[in-house]
């Protein structure tokens, strides 16, 4: 296809409304993405730089900056986007159906590099620690999802988190059977359980802490000791941390 010169764009009448959109190459040189990328690193560019370099080319009337930030203004956020599908994301004008698929693709692998990063055996020692294993994979979720973190004595985690429910969390899905199976078949020392709330406040309800006990009290009759139970959110500037600990909190007794 051939690209349209920059006389003809610059001549083309907006909508109603609508901003002219010019080709990165009419961009002065050190705003364009990968001129930005090349002087800072990819480590300090914006989110729209970093999309733009995946995607490459805009369409007519729509550069690849702006189609990058129309991008992240629809959906709010890179986890909104990265639950977009293909077919959704090619309803974005100037998306077709390869830079769908190739956006998609970039946000997979990220996916799969942290959850790769997981299999390393990471120390859990603090809630911290445990949020942070499971904090992108938690992020895009719509649904409740409980897991349980597997640890030696030297709290190593043992193999990747075992997902054990996913949907509404209560006694009957998450069932002390279920939890422990895996603990005693590893001889894990210790566990951590994990679970998201997909409203973004990591406060725990009644049936979370109910559940904790109930689940910690198990873990002394067969000498597996469990930890904590984290709860993972969203960060907000109401509160300091994206997760909540019940230890951290004293409302379960975790000795």
């Amino acid at each position: 296809m051939k690209t349209p010169d920059a006389s003809n764009q610059n001549q083309s009448s907006p909508a109603s409304g609508e901003s002219v959109s010019y080709r990165v190459l009419d961009m002065p040189a050190r705003q364009r993405p990968r001129e930005l990328v090349a002087r800072f690193g990819v480590e300090s560019v914006p989110d729209e730089t970093l999309l733009a370099i995946i995607l490459r080319i805009g369409v007519r009337g729509v550069n690849v900056m702006e189609l990058s930030r129309r991008l992240l203004n629809h959906y709010g956020s890179l986890s909104a986007l990265a639950r977009a599908s293909v077919d959704d994301l090619v309803q974005m004008r100037g998306m077709g159906k390869i830079k769908a698929q190739v956006l998609k693709a970039a946000l997979e692998l990220a996916k799969r590099l942290t959850e790769e990063s997981v299999m390393e055996q990471p120390v859990v020692r603090t809630p911290a620690d445990a949020a942070g294993l499971l904090r992108e994979s938690a992020r895009t979720l719509e649904s409740e999802v409980f897991w349980v973190l597997l640890l030696n004595a030297k709290n190593r985690i043992q193999g990747a988190p075992l997902e054990i429910t996913r949907g509404l969390l209560d006694a009957s899905l998450a069932h002390p059977r279920e939890i422990f199976r895996d603990a005693v078949r590893t001889a894990s020392a210790a566990l951590v359980m994990v679970h998201n709330h997909p409203s973004g406040d990591p406060a725990p309800s009644p049936e979370d802490i109910r559940l904790t006990k109930q689940l910690v009290q198990s873990g002394r009759v067969i000498d597996i000791r469990v930890l904590d139970h984290v709860i993972i959110g969203k960060a907000s500037p109401a509160r300091d941390k994206d997760y909540f600990s019940m230890r951290e909190s004293g409302m379960v007794d975790f000795s």
